[in-house]
């Protein structure tokens, strides 16, 4: 198969960077990067990937999108509600596409995450913004697919394991009294996280197999993950105390000193359309609070996931002990010490982005 290349917007994302590793990484694909500063961290480390083109520009623009995506196979596409709010989101995700139809891209995989609103029956209790935005756009998409001959896949994913040992995540842990703990407002309920590795793998798929991911909105976790059993999980592994402490909705937003900003940092905080922290991350827990036992409101597929990366990991454990392995390797502190020293690094780019507060 002749190189193709791929125009991809969020590539310096804390999801775009594995992609695009999983993309490059034969030779198969070069990559068309759209990214704020090509100098920045993130952006080199893309750049030693191998054939890497840099276009500075913003997704916000009709002609940074139009030139970015000219003379491209195929796009993928993962804008940055933290960034720009859903009302802005929506409009650019729209023109995205319809400048990829217009310029002749062949296969466009749209970076997503669960309706969850509509998914709970438009239930307001659910309602979360950064998750909204992206999965009424995702519909939106597979809506147009016979309408041109662009093919088109969904990538939904969800909360990133990697956050559970982050810092500036909504489930950064704690370290008190000698024991490492997760707080959250999360009752019996169970998150879907994703392994940002896994990630490589299953959008490379998408873009290897279009005769059978068009059309397609491929949902990836690891597991539906209890905080019980992350917490058992973290300490069979590192060999110290772990404890999930469930905690009702107001406690848990108190810790929070920015929970009455806008949820996404450009968004104008006046404008009725733009959520604040605490509005968006209320139905963030809501949602997982009533995803337990993969029978809830937000369920996959693990037999399909099994089929499409046999390798995936599959349980907190796992992910858990390839991280230690990977600190061994890398003859750095080990994750208890990190968590203890409070030395936990930034996973999500909104951490590198001005935002301040720990959730």
């Amino acid at each position: 198969m002749p190189n193709r290349r791929i125009f991809v917007v969020g590539a310096t994302g804390a999801q775009g960077l594995p992609v695009c590793r999983g993309l490059v990484k034969d030779g198969a694909y070069s990559l068309r990067v759209l990214t704020r500063n090509a100098n920045s961290s993130r952006a080199k480390q893309l750049a030693e990937l191998g054939d890497v083109e840099f276009l500075e520009g913003t997704f916000a623009s009709n002609e940074d999108l139009r030139n970015g995506l000219k003379g491209c196979w195929g796009a993928f596409i993962n804008i940055d509600g933290f960034n720009c709010g859903e009302k802005t989101e929506t409009y650019w995700t729209i023109r995205a596409y319809e400048l990829a139809v217009e310029t002749g891209i062949k296969f466009f995989v749209f970076g997503n995450l669960d309706y969850v609103y509509k998914k709970s029956g438009y239930d307001p209790r659910f309602r979360c913004g950064h998750y909204d935005g992206k999965g009424r756009m995702a519909e939106w998409i597979l809506s147009q697919r016979k309408g041109n001959d662009m093919g088109v896949a969904i990538f939904t994913t969800g909360p990133y394991m990697e956050m559970t040992i982050a810092s500036q995540t909504p489930m950064t842990p704690r370290y008190q009294d000698g024991v490492v703990l997760w707080v959250a407002p999360l009752g019996d309920g169970a998150v879907p996280h994703v392994s940002l590795d896994d990630c490589e793998h299953y959008v490379r798929w998408l873009f290897d197999h279009p005769e059978r991911s068009d059309g397609m909105d491929l949902e990836v976790a690891i597991n539906h993950i209890r905080y019980a059993d992350l917490a058992a999980a973290f300490q069979k592994v590192t060999g110290k105390p772990a404890q999930y402490i469930n905690v009702p909705m107001s406690r848990y937003i108190d810790r929070v000193p920015i929970s009455h900003q806008p949820a996404a940092y450009n968004a104008d905080p006046s404008d009725p359309a733009t959520m604040t922290f605490e509005e968006n991350f209320t139905g963030f827990w809501t949602m997982w609070a009533h995803s337990g036992g993969n029978q809830g409101v937000i369920t996959r597929n693990y037999q399909l996931l099994d089929e499409i990366h046999p390798k995936r990991i599959r349980t907190a454990e796992e992910f858990f002990r390839r991280e230690e392995e990977r600190r061994r390797s890398l003859g750095i502190e080990t994750l208890f010490e990190a968590i203890q020293k409070d030395e936990l690094k930034s996973v999500l780019k909104l951490g590198e982005d001005n935002r301040n507060g720990r959730l």
